[in-house]
């Protein structure tokens, strides 16, 4: 089985993104900080379709105050999917032909790229414990 999460966009006013999609009607379900790794996520939905989500990632200004910008869609994300067996699931891709970009050698999260370029990340339901031949799999290419 495997379940649609959120796709994501990067932004660089997040109050005033987060105004945006409430004035179409979304609202906020939670929100993530991480002062390591100097980014906000938050995560949007439409009432009642809550598993349905828009997740917005802020990267926090440079130390010296410079903000990002993006072009030429780099505001675009990627699309993200749960599914039953991520080791399974890359392999398939795997042998398909795709690269897996960042393997999931957690057990729990990989990153592929659709013919088109788009980032895809999969994340597994639940965890499993890490294996072979994903744990050995170093800079595969990047996501």
């Amino acid at each position: 089985m495997i379940r649609y999460l959120h796709s994501m966009i990067r932004v660089t006013d997040p109050a005033a993104t987060v105004a945006f999609f409430e004035l179409i009607g979304l609202k906020e379900t939670r929100r993530y900080e991480s002062a390591g790794g100097r980014f906000t996520l938050i995560y949007l939905a439409a009432p009642g379709q809550e598993e349905a989500e828009i997740e917005l990632t802020w990267n926090w200004p440079a130390e010296d105050g410079s903000a990002e910008t993006y072009t030429g869609g780099r505001n675009f994300g990627h699309l993200a999917f749960r599914v039953d067996n991520i080791y399974k699931t890359c392999a398939a891709l795997q042998a398909a032909g795709h690269t897996i970009h960042r393997p999931p050698r957690d057990g729990h999260m990989a990153f592929v790229k659709t013919p088109d370029g788009i980032s895809v990340e999969l994340l597994q339901d639940g965890r499993v414990e890490p294996a072979e031949p994903w744990l050995s799999m170093e800079n595969v290419g990047s996501w």
